[in-house]
């Protein structure tokens, strides 16, 4: 009788084999791909050219880091790299994976290379692994011990240390397309040997309910196969049975800031619907609308401007109605504000002036005010000139003097060049209009 304290498993111990085909094993299991050809929707990795396909044929497989949502393939893929190289598979998970465990792993490789067989270790959740973990792998990198393929679903460049990264060929991974799961939907159908009860609408519904991930799908085909409906079900019948699976969203990981910045793009380039669809999709991912309604009152600062000053009056105001009505009413409020973004005149003059006035601002140090506009409150002050010679604006001719307020002996700056759209066109008219008489003042000044 087995001790109910076993010992668990040497982390470093090669991957167990597959269960006997007489096992109960779910569908994705037996439908797991036995020759890196098999793998669905990955060209760019396994393709006829591509990086993958060349390191095989050139037998020159280096480290690899997988970048890609789940349910796309990495781990296969890792497992066939290992078949068809002749490497030990080890698999381990950051998330389970400590210090103790990893030393063991990285002893059992060098005691496998000594026996004259190499290993593919693989890593899923790199990216969970800290800093001192990550560059545990490095000396076992160098020297050949271990073959390293780590999988994450984050971007590696924010959360991979430079000196892994610099030893190892990052390879992204796509979610799967439509056609794609189509085609693995097939697969499962002859596997299973049935047809899915669901009429052509509804099996579009289902390979979008798996949202780009073959795992998600196979365990949605695995339990629609097994109804038995008196007819073929429609997209409602289906939504009857089956959950919509929730959007993959991170709302602190890098599909929160792709989002955003499809959100901000999109009203950047007037297009409402776009925008309209990407602030859906926040919202469905579960963010928090105090932050879109930040974010888009900083889109009508940055990208509209001056050009359009109503524009963040309808944020802010968007803003507060969400405030007073909470979700879902007030997030309408903010869909219309986002609208009006999109369609308003565009223009980041003001967001470029100000970049440059601080730009300048940091160059000029602590150059003075010019005396002429300083103020005098005390008698020292005026017989050190301060305020001598200042023109009131409002006693010269049109409220307009011309006098030079940069410091003295600073070239003057231009600093904002308004757009010729929307009520900026009206700026540029006064602005021009004020550099004109400036020139003319100054003109008759020195001719004066």
């Amino acid at each position: 009788m087995a001790d109910l304290f076993d010992t668990p498993p040497d982390p470093g111990a090669p991957s167990a084999a597959p269960a006997p085909k007489s096992a109960p094993r779910p569908l994705a299991d037996r439908l797991r791909p036995t020759r890196i050809a098999e793998v669905i929707g990955q060209p760019k990795v396994i393709g006829p050219d591509a990086p993958l396909t060349t390191m095989l044929k050139s037998n020159s497989l280096s480290s690899l880091v997988f970048w890609g949502p789940p349910g796309v393939g990495k781990t296969t893929i890792a497992r066939l790299l290992a078949d068809e190289t002749d490497l030990a598979f080890v698999q381990i998970s950051a998330i389970f994976t400590g210090v103790p465990e990893l030393r063991k792993v990285f002893e059992a490789a060098k005691l496998r290379r000594r026996n004259g067989q190499g290993t593919l270790l693989f890593v899923d959740e790199i990216h969970r692994f800290n800093k001192a973990q990550q560059d545990s792998f490095l000396p076992h990198m160098e020297d050949g011990t271990i073959l390293l393929v780590g999988a994450t679903t984050e971007n590696p460049s924010f959360e991979l240390n430079a000196a892994l990264l610099s030893r190892a060929q990052v390879l992204v991974l796509d979610r799967l397309s439509l056609a794609d799961l189509e085609r693995l939907a097939q697969r499962a159908e002859a596997e299973l040997e049935t047809k899915l009860p669901l009429d052509g609408a509804a099996r579009e519904a289902l390979l979008e309910m798996a949202d780009g991930d073959g795992r998600a799908l196979l365990n949605l085909v695995e339990q629609v196969a097994a109804w038995t409906p008196e007819r073929k079900l429609d997209p409602q019948g289906l939504q009857q049975r089956l959950s919509r699976r929730a959007a993959q969203y991170d709302k602190s990981g890098e599909a929160h800031y792709n989002l955003i910045s499809a959100l901000h793009k999109s009203v950047r380039g007037s297009d409402p619907d776009a925008s309209l669809y990407w602030f859906a999709r926040m919202l469905e991912g579960g963010e928090d609308p105090r932050y879109l309604a930040r974010r888009i009152t900083r889109m009508a600062v940055e990208d509209i401007g001056l050009a359009d000053p109503q524009a963040q009056t309808v944020c802010v105001q968007g803003w507060e109605t969400y405030e007073r009505l909470g979700s879902p009413e007030g997030e309408l409020a903010l869909a219309q504000a986002v609208i009006y973004l999109a369609l308003a005149p565009k223009s980041n003059a003001g967001y470029a002036a100000y970049k440059a006035a601080r730009r300048a601002a940091k160059q000029t140090g602590s150059e003075p005010p010019p005396k002429i506009i300083r103020n005098a409150p005390t008698k020292l002050m005026k017989e050190e000139g301060y305020g001598q010679g200042y023109a009131y604006d409002h006693d010269a001719e049109d409220a307009f003097s011309g006098q030079n307020y940069f410091p003295d002996g600073m070239k003057r700056g231009v600093y904002y060049q308004p757009v010729e759209r929307g009520f900026e066109r009206d700026l540029k008219k006064r602005l021009d209009w004020f550099v004109g008489l400036r020139a003319r003042r100054q003109a008759s000044g020195e001719d004066g």
